[in-house]
């Protein structure tokens, strides 16, 4: 859809995601102490079932939250199908991915718990609940393996908490129910949390890490597409390209040429770098029918170069198969 692009949805975006994942680690942690106990020592059974409850409305809300503004943000590369199909997308697809099986086996478990006390058996029922355990697995690796703040020390945190937790309770649950020495009941669940913890730092640190590419970077290279048009008096004209250059690094381009029969009177440069709104302004130093060289400067006073190529536009002047270079 991309309806906006206004930060306040990007941040929304992230804080839905990241609010989500924190949810669903609490309802799977409480889910965990509340597997096979009739009661609880310190805590009314049925106001923990509550609590379980919410969570997971809650989870499935912000799960929402985090969809709907990634899809209506106009500089993410998401469609609706990359959005709605695992493992289409353009964007690091395993990761993107397992993030939307996660929000599928969510929706699926939700329509079991509906049906509960209806039509499913309690046996059937809690065999779909284990799919808990999928739905946060997959929803770990895609808060570790997607997004700009994979790899920040508070998402990691968040992240180490979240398996540390988990992990060392699913190893507590599984000690209870051999009956272990009760040294090993104490001992193992926390060094499976802290290997767990080890685990998600190893990944997010070294093959998952977040490298971001350069803020309004000196050279790229883009495909360019665009149109040109132009208006031709009897000693004067006007002829003006407006492009978008697709790639490493969005950009718009506009240049204007005021030409005469014998020379080039004057010309514009325009060139603005998305999505920061950066702008590279100046003036063409080279033209052809076909490619144009320019210089501009950025706001820090900085120069760059520009040179602009394309194949012969058609009779409405559209430019396709276009490339723009930019140089320091």
């Amino acid at each position: 859809m991309h309806l906006t692009s206004s930060p306040i949805d990007w941040y929304a975006a992230r804080a839905g995601g990241v609010a989500a994942y924190v949810l669903l680690t609490l309802n799977v942690s409480i889910g965990l102490l509340m597997t096979g106990k009739k009661t609880m020592k310190h805590w009314p059974r049925f106001a923990l079932e509550d609590v379980h409850r919410f969570t997971g409305i809650l989870t499935g809300t912000f799960v929402v939250l985090h969809i709907v503004t990634v899809a209506i943000d106009s500089y993410l590369p998401f469609s609706i199908w990359s959005l709605a199909i695992p493992f289409i997308a353009t964007y690091r697809p395993i990761w993107i991915g397992l993030g939307i099986v996660a929000a599928e086996l969510l929706l699926a478990l939700a329509i079991t718990n509906h049906y509960r006390s209806t039509t499913l058996s309690y046996r059937t029922w809690r065999r779909w609940h284990y799919v808990n355990f999928a739905v946060w697995t997959a929803a770990t690796f895609h808060s570790i393996g997607s997004g700009t703040d994979r790899s920040t020390t508070w998402l990691l945190a968040i992240d180490a908490v979240a398996v540390g937790t988990v992990c060392g309770l699913t190893a507590w649950r599984v000690l209870h129910r051999s009956q272990p020495r009760p040294i090993a009941i104490r001992v193992v669940p926390v060094l499976a949390g802290v290997a767990a913890i080890a685990v998600v730092g190893a990944l997010a640190l070294g093959p998952l890490r977040f490298q971001p590419k350069p803020w309004n970077p000196a050279e790229f290279q883009d495909s360019l597409s665009g149109k040109i048009l132009s208006n031709m008096g009897v000693t004067r004209g006007i002829v003006s390209m407006a492009g978008t250059g697709d790639g490493a690094q969005h950009v718009l381009v506009r240049v204007d040429l005021l030409v005469t029969p014998n020379k080039l009177a004057s010309t514009t440069f325009q060139m603005e770098y998305l999505p920061s709104g950066a702008m590279c302004t100046g003036t063409v130093t080279n033209v052809h029918a076909t490619s144009f060289d320019a210089s501009c400067t950025m706001p820090d006073q900085t120069k760059r170069t520009i040179s602009a190529s394309w194949s012969q536009p058609d009779a409405q002047g559209a430019i396709t198969n276009g490339i723009i270079t930019s140089h320091a």
